[in-house]
């Protein structure tokens, strides 16, 4: 039995956990610890094995080697994992697949059925391409369709009303093929960043279109329902029409669909048509799969030879984290019959890694290196040989999985897992295990956090502190100085041996980013989900080349971010919203659009109820533009009704309502509970919000005084990300097909 390992969590790490995963009562207080969360989790995913004949002593051995497993943070499951295992909702797993069939009853479904699982905790994938296109004859009422796009903005609405009980937001992904007739519509469909918010988008390619595309031929497209041609395009053109919205604003990705079907493990049951919301996991329909990671981070040793990867303990992780995953099939509770079936008939898993750039970087790698590339091939194509034994082990203790003999693998491999290895995003999990994301380069070598108060905080990379304590090079300043930037490759100051390693996703190159995600595609039975970023000069041109050779180098999907182009947009769209500053419709008054981006302050209240931290962001001329509002550990009424109060203020100031009339509203109100600050006696919480906002300074009139020219001094956070937070109000960064942010573990997917 292996040593049991000692729950050693960064700061970070505790607060993620608190806010997303620890068990709370009805008023929203934590009542359980991170420790006690890893041990329910490994119990009842080692409870499984009970079902395989082992006896009470066994399966606590089990429990154990998976305790270690996880709280050494060498791995960790997917979020529903953590969240749900050992709790009344039970739900374990991340990705789904839904069928969309040509009929009113089938969308429908899909829309209930998709509500279902994102309300357990997890994200959907639909094809609409089974859909009879724009025009076409309804043949029951003689009317006419309103084609795919119109569709999804039903399921882009009921997403909208499923928090996901507040713990994950709901995400899909929406596909449609190449060769739909309505496929024009469908790649500009998300031009307007306020439509369509909860999908991303990918164009489902085939190798029939990309090679009228290297001709310069046309395509056929065909009508989904007669299975007959509605007409051409020219190849070229519609290609270069995704190219150019994929610069615009990074969607749509493009998913290679007969390359996703090579791949397809269970040919006879039917073809891939979609994958789940960022990409990497193609599923048949009503078909999940529960996802886990290795943290690469801790796979090295020092040796006489200086640090090396430590292949054996790569190996005992690999063989234990299958083992979980294959458990967490069994334990699981599906949202819906029909999922439970397939999916244990199948026996899908998905292990993957985070922590890669923190491996390179401890082995002295540039992340832009043939040697990285080299290291990235003989990693994963080292785990997906030791997952499958791994998964052959299981069969032969617990049988093959049951569609087996419907697979490609009928005769040459027994196993246990249709699938075993996926690269998927690893958001709030990277923050959990201290690691960088997925494959992804480090975000930033040093950054500025936000915290409660307004507090501004240098965060830096640990590993870079020590090197540059090694070479007496660390001050304070210099820290602040890359906190402006994120990335240190300018920095003159700093040895060179030390800039080529501490690489960040802005210093590489989008052919570097495309290399690095073949070289784990090819060792990845599944698929491989990561964000090609780009800088903000970048080309359409430089975006079609990516395509390309994401083509040619066996990638399975490509998704591209060029830095600042959504706030880009967005800003644009707001100036030809500001003429009227008050909208209005049909003699309505409509709130003005929230940018992406915003800036304010935060300010701490203390009220009888508790500390009510009162954040107030302005639009872009420096007035009160939306207050949000936080009771610190407080929740229960007083926390919701201060909520309750934010969003109204908000809604008012968006309407051009003056502050001082908001102010006038609320101040003075009291209750029971009064309390003493600096503001004098605070009656309440909506006395408070009122002291909050009657006392807001803008941040420009700050900006001056620290300036003296009435400029802003622009930060690293405010010129790569694309916007704000919605939790947090901290930085958003493009990682792994998704959006996240790196202050508070906010993800969108």
């Amino acid at each position: 039995m292996s040593k049991m390992s000692t729950l050693n969590l960064s700061s970070n790490a505790r607060k993620v956990l608190e806010k997303r995963y620890l068990k709370k009562d009805e008023e929203g207080r934590v009542t359980e610890t991170a420790e006690e969360l890893f041990s329910r989790v490994a119990g009842f995913i080692a409870s499984a094995d009970a079902a395989y004949g082992k006896s009470d002593l066994e399966v606590k051995q089990v429990k154990d080697e998976f305790h270690e497993l996880i709280t050494s943070l060498n791995f960790l499951p997917n979020s529903p994992t953590l969240m749900n295992a050992g709790r009344r909702l039970g739900q374990l797993s991340a990705c789904f697949v839904l069928p969309v069939d040509d009929s009113m009853e089938s969308i429908f479904d899909g829309v209930k059925n998709a509500a279902i699982i994102h309300k357990s905790g997890g994200g959907t994938g639909f094809s609409f391409s089974r859909l009879r296109p724009k025009g076409d004859v309804v043949g029951s009422t003689k009317g006419i369709s309103s084609g795919p796009v119109s569709f999804m903005t039903v399921f882009d609405t009921a997403t909208e009303a499923v928090k996901q009980g507040g713990t994950r937001r709901g995400a899909n992904m929406g596909l449609l093929r190449v060769d739909h007739p309505d496929i024009l519509e469908f790649i500009t469909c998300k031009d307007n960043n306020h439509k369509l918010n909860n999908f991303n988008i990918s164009v489902g390619i085939t190798e029939e279109f990309m090679k009228a595309v290297e001709k310069g031929e046309d395509y056929d497209l065909l009508n989904p329902r007669t299975k007959k041609v509605m007409g051409t395009l020219k190849a070229k053109e519609v290609f270069n029409k995704i190219v150019k919205q994929a610069w615009k604003n990074g969607e749509p990705g493009i998913v290679f669909l007969d390359r996703m079907n090579a791949g397809n493990p269970t040919p006879e049951l039917g073809e891939i048509e979609s994958t789940n919301p960022c990409g990497e996991q193609p599923l048949l329909p009503f078909e999940s799969c529960n996802l886990g990671s290795i943290n690469l981070a801790n796979m090295v040793k020092i040796t006489d030879k200086g640090i090396e990867v430590d292949w054996p303990k790569l190996k005992y992780t690999t063989w234990k984290a299958v083992h979980f995953l294959d458990n967490v099939i069994d334990v699981n509770k599906y949202p819906l019959a029909e999922i439970d079936k397939n999916t244990k008939a199948n026996r899908k898993i998905g292990l993957g890694v985070m922590g890669w750039a923190d491996m390179l970087i401890r082995l002295g790698i540039p992340y832009s290196s043939d040697q990285a590339i080299k290291l990235a091939e003989e990693v994963m194509g080292f785990m997906q040989t030791e997952g499958r034994l791994a998964s052959s082990s299981l069969a032969e203790e617990r049988g093959v999985f049951p569609n087996y003999s419907k697979s490609i693998f009928n005769g040459e491999m027994t196993v246990r897992n249709a699938t075993v290895t996926t690269i998927a995003p690893t958001g709030t999990l990277s923050i959990i295990g201290a690691c960088s994301s997925g494959i992804e380069p480090l975000f930033a070598v040093s950054y500025v956090r936000t915290v409660m108060e307004g507090t501004k905080l240098i965060e830096t990379n640990p590993m870079f502190e020590r090197e540059a304590i090694k070479a007496g090079i660390w001050t304070r300043e210099l820290m602040e100085k890359i906190a402006e930037h994120g990335t240190i490759a300018q920095c003159e100051e700093i040895p060179e041996s030390i800039r080529r390693v501490f690489i960040t996703a802005h210093d590489i190159t989008p052919v570097d980013h495309i290399k690095m995600q073949a070289a784990f595609q090819k060792y990845t039975d599944n698929a491989v989900s990561k964000t090609v970023n780009f800088p903000n000069s970048a080309t359409a041109e430089d975006v079609e080349e990516a395509f390309i050779l994401a083509y040619k180098t066996g990638c399975k999907g490509v998704t591209v971010y060029r830095d600042g182009s959504r706030e880009e947009q967005v800003l644009s769209t707001g100036k030809t919203e500001e003429k009227p500053q008050l909208q209005a419709e049909a003699g309505k008054v409509m709130p003005k659009k929230r940018p992406s981006m915003i800036r304010g302050g935060t300010r701490l209240m203390k009220t009888g109820c508790g500390k009510l931290y009162v954040t107030i962001n302005e639009d872009e001329n420096g007035r009160p533009f939306e207050v949000f509002t936080n009771m610190g550990k407080a929740g229960g009424c007083a926390s919701s009704q201060a909520e309750a109060i934010g969003r109204l203020i908000s809604l008012s100031l968006r309407s051009n309502i003056e502050t001082d009339e908001i102010v006038k509203q609320l101040k003075g109100i009291s209750c029971h509970e009064t309390s003493w600050g600096e503001e004098g006696r605070v009656l309440s919480c909506s006395d408070a919000i009122a002291k909050a906002l009657e006392g807001y300074i803008p941040t420009g009139h700050i900006a001056k005084t620290e300036n003296g020219n009435g400029s802003r001094k622009v930060k690293f956070n405010d010129i790569i990300t694309m916007g704000a937070c919605p939790e947090c109000g901290g930085t958003i960064q493009h990682e792994e097909g998704c959006a996240k942010c790196h202050n508070c573990g906010f993800t969108k997917c």
